[in-house]
């Protein structure tokens, strides 16, 4: 059981993408240590899915459907928060994802392969890709920015990824995106360091999630030739669970832990950047 960090409680967390695998457990975890919860994701259902999860454990949480895109939305969520919670003193940028439209069908560059080329990549998914990954961010700390300036101990956590580092096949607008997050964390963090505002990312290693399952499993559930070369390359062998990344968020997020922590991207991967394959 990971311990109590009485820090945080009684604090106010805005999670975009809440709903997904990923955010909606640290959305939970952040719950349980006392944290007042906005879930913030585009299909009110599905954050109203986690709200509810929450509240039933005897915690508070808001759903609130909002498009990281588009600012008006993001103000109007703030608003909400505000009213019913009164601050805000963590951001957790979560909201993201990939596109059919951004990815190649092969590895590498064959003009015999079946499928989806580069050249076939279409902009407008390429854009939305990198829009929804990295100006998603950008606005959100832009519109929850100032109210986090006014708590005792704000953070902005954002979630980058392994193909930050180095770009993973198949998905270029996924991997330059996640790459700019590292970037913009490190000038968000120099930005506002003497404000007391730390801005700090985590960089996951592979985890199923929805948005990668069709790369990782065929439609049987088995393996694909991509999982089998991820597995290889990570040493503990292993995919990751999503209450593996809570305590890189409770350190990053409670700054009796990381108070001298900030522009920097914690990788949680069970040793994928450490190994060179050899």
């Amino acid at each position: 059981m990971i311990p109590i960090h009485k820090n945080l409680n009684g604090r106010v967390a805005v999670v975009t993408g809440g709903s997904g695998v990923l955010c909606s457990e640290m959305a939970r975890e952040l719950s349980r240590q006392g944290m007042k919860i906005a879930i913030l994701n585009r299909t009110a259902s599905k954050g109203e899915s986690v709200a509810n999860s929450i509240i039933e454990a005897g915690g508070q949480a808001l759903a609130l459907p909002v498009d990281v895109l588009d600012r008006a939305s993001l103000e109007q969520a703030k608003q909400q928060i505000l009213e019913k919670f009164g601050q805000i003193d963590l951001l957790v940028n979560g909201a993201g994802g990939n596109h059919p439209d951004a990815i190649t069908a092969p590895e590498t560059y064959d003009e015999k392969a079946a499928g989806q080329s580069f050249f076939d990549l279409d902009e407008r998914g390429f854009s939305s890709v990198f829009s929804l990954n990295f100006t998603g961010t950008f606005l959100a700390c832009q519109v929850f920015g100032q109210e986090l300036l006014k708590s005792e101990s704000p953070a902005i956590i954002n979630l980058s990824s392994m193909s930050a580092y180095a770009p993973l096949t198949k998905i270029p607008a996924y991997s330059a995106a996640k790459a700019s997050i590292n970037n913009f964390t490190q000038w968000l963090a120099v930005h506002f360091a003497e404000t007391g505002l730390r801005v700090n990312a985590i960089a996951p290693g592979f985890f199923l999630t929805d948005q990668n399952r069709d790369l990782l499993m065929d439609k049987d559930g088995n393996p694909t030739a991509r999982t089998k070369k991820i597995l290889e390359a990570t040493p503990m062998n292993k995919f990751g669970e999503p209450e593996n990344l809570l305590g890189a968020l409770l350190f990053l997020a409670d700054e009796s832990y990381s108070s001298f922590v900030t522009g920097t991207t914690m990788a949680v991967d069970g040793g994928f950047m450490a190994y060179s394959g050899v």
